[in-house]
């Protein structure tokens, strides 16, 4: 049978009457009722699989006609149908393929962990029945595949999945299950256009659901990526717990000294991840990917660019795509912490000559001295930002461009208002303006915790990242200095878009030897906060990967039992930060390497150990 043909993206004029539509309506499933019938132990659940028409923005926005997932009798859903039950349950499912034309695969009805998954092929008009055990607890996913093709020709059909979730047998407490479906199609009339539907829980922002919390709520989410490709998840100004990651095949549920802190996990194809987190400030936060492309208008939409400059107060306009946004609610007891003895900070963003394959330079450049950086001074990255632990700071940016932009303090725990979303971070009377073109905003920062951070442009993403502005900013604890003999700091970047992006270490692909001393301890912050693209570091003497002890992830110091000695290379999504120290037991030279999964050296710095 021939695969799952793809179906036109059309934009679809304001219903009268939803029925007259050609196929059934997919309602986008918020995870929160099961599916099936459970009785003695036995969950009994019918499903179809068959055409449908998916609004993942607006009900009167652009849609796609898509294979689907439905409870038999009830209108189709993504992600598809939940299926929930506790480890021991036995669950029947039986799958009937509607779909005239087109043989589909199923994937994931089997019992975890699993050594693989098998596609089970179900022809047209055809039903097939799965009977399995539950098995151990944790985060899975079913979907319908119709089989192998062209990932160019046919784009990416990954909205017929759904969550599979085991629970153990004692009282869970309350949470909630994201699942991210992405549909995919090259522009028939521009093919080097690519249509994306990117949805958690079946919509698309600003049409994704509003999570409403208040201050001191523990919230649990499990996280299931349904989709072909990796999403580096990120929470905005608060870190969350990470009690367990998964793959298709099983789930790793870590013991209490074994979970860190995140404040962005790269979820690869199929993986999933329990996170539990805790806001202790009230306002406005986001949740999304990272990779740029996910979260910005035209990319992040089925049709249609929109331009940032008329839209830049409108958050509705300037995000789209995988967002989910959270309001927190004050208690009766939050008072905002009382801030004495501040620090004062000048930040600069300016303009300048173009200097590599990016069309444009723009920098944060900090003020050093009395007198502002000239106008056109650019530093690529960003000025290091050096900060002291619990030291209240006021960071004054001061915007020279002739356009707007904004600063998120990435990983920072911080005030709603200063989070550096326009239109969106602070509160429903009081929302955080965007930096206008020669105007000024003044970020209130108050660090508890030493580390390593970002700060990063949060608007007209694509061009104003590519273009630079970005940089590191580095926490230490109260009368500690930064030392650059010893502490080593190594942001990845891109260098302009498109077909002529590259990736840039400290804004270059090469750069001058580092001297070392031996047997003295050094301390590598790594960034990658390129707009996609997942990098490996790693540190190496001829060919050999060296060893050095792991010391913190997005900022937070790992538990003690994660910072034991081992092989000196370290994967990181975009967004992602580490920290490492590395000592150099013999003279000699070393190597820096920088580079993507499959091309791990693509940048390689000279260490000299004196």
């Amino acid at each position: 049978m021939a695969p799952i043909a793809p179906r036109a993206v059309e934009r679809a004029a304001p219903p009268t009457n939803r029925s007259a539509d050609p196929l059934p309506i997919v309602q986008a499933n918020d995870n929160r009722t099961p599916a099936g019938q459970l009785s003695n132990g036995v969950l009994t659940v019918h499903l179809v699989v068959g055409m449908a028409r998916w609004y993942p923005e607006a009900d009167d926005g652009p849609y796609a006609d898509v294979p689907a997932f439905a409870e038999e009798g009830k209108a189709p859903q993504i992600p598809g149908p939940l299926i929930r039950v506790k480890t021991g349950t036995t669950i029947v499912a039986t799958i009937r393929n509607t779909l005239t034309d087109s043989t589909i695969y199923i994937r994931g009805l089997v019992t975890r962990p699993a050594k693989a998954l098998d596609s089970i092929p179900i022809l047209p008009g055809e039903s097939r029945t799965f009977q399995f055990a539950a098995g151990a607890p944790g985060n899975y996913l079913y979907l319908a595949t119709p089989g192998l093709w062209d990932w160019n020709k046919y784009g990416e059909r990954e909205a017929s999945a759904g969550a599979i979730v085991v629970d153990p047998l004692e009282v869970q407490p309350p949470d909630r299950i994201f699942v991210i479906n992405i549909w995919g199609d090259i522009d028939k009339k521009d093919t080097t256009l690519y249509h994306n539907a990117l949805a958690i829980n079946g919509k698309s922002w600003p049409y994704t659901e509003r999570i409403s919390a208040g201050v001191g709520d523990t919230l649990r989410w499990h996280v299931i990526n349904a989709s072909i490709r990796n999403h580096p998840m990120h929470l905005h100004g608060f870190y969350f717990r990470l009690d367990a990651r998964g793959t298709e095949l099983a789930t790793t549920w870590n013991p209490p000294e074994k979970r860190r802190l995140d404040v962005t996990e790269d979820l690869s194809a199929g993986h999933s991840m329990l996170m539990v987190w805790s806001p202790n400030r009230p306002g406005n936060w986001l949740f999304h990917c990272h990779l740029a492309f996910h979260v910005v208008p035209g990319d992040g939409q089925l049709v249609g660019r929109v331009a940032h400059g008329s839209h830049e107060m409108d958050v509705r306009q300037h995000m789209a795509g995988l967002v989910l946004g959270i309001s927190v609610k004050p208690s009766l007891a939050w008072r905002a912490p009382t801030r004495n003895n501040i620090r004062k900070l000048h930040l600069y963003i300016d303009e300048g000559a173009p200097r590599h394959r990016a069309p444009r330079a723009l920098a944060y450049v900090l003020q050093s001295g009395d007198r502002p950086p000239a106008p056109d001074s650019v530093e690529l990255p960003g000025s290091v930002i050096v900060l002291t632990r619990n030291q209240p700071t006021d960071i004054i940016v001061v915007n020279r461009l002739k356009e707007a932009t904004s600063v998120h303090w990435h990983g920072i725990e911080l005030e709603s208002y200063s989070d550096g979303v326009p239109g969106w971070s602070g509160s429903a009377t009081r929302l955080a303006p965007v930096i206008a073109a020669n105007d000024s905003f003044t970020a209130h920062l108050t660090l508890p915790r030493a580390g390593t951070f970002i700060y990063h442009t949060h608007l007209d993403d694509v061009e104003q990242l590519t273009s630079g502005l970005y940089g590191a900013i580095v926490v230490l604890e109260p009368g500690q200095k930064f030392d650059s003999k010893t502490d080593h700091i190594f942001v990845a970047g891109w260098d302009g878009a498109g077909d002529k992006a590259r990736t840039v270490i400290n804004g270059d692909t090469a750069g001058v030897p580092i001297e070392i001393a031996a047997r003295v301890p050094q301390r590598f912050r790594f960034i990658n906060i390129g707009p996609a693209g997942r990098l490996v570091y790693a540190i190496r003497r001829d060919t050999t990967v060296q060893t050095w002890r792991p010391v913190a992830k997005d900022g937070a110091d790992l538990p003690p039992t994660m910072t034991v000695s081992g092989r000196a290379a370290q994967r990181l999504g975009v967004g992602e930060m580490f920290d490492a120290e590395f000592i150099a037991m013999e003279p000699g030279e070393y190597r820096l390497t920088i580079g993507y999964p499959q091309k791990q050296m693509e940048y390689s710095r000279k260490l000299i150990v004196r």
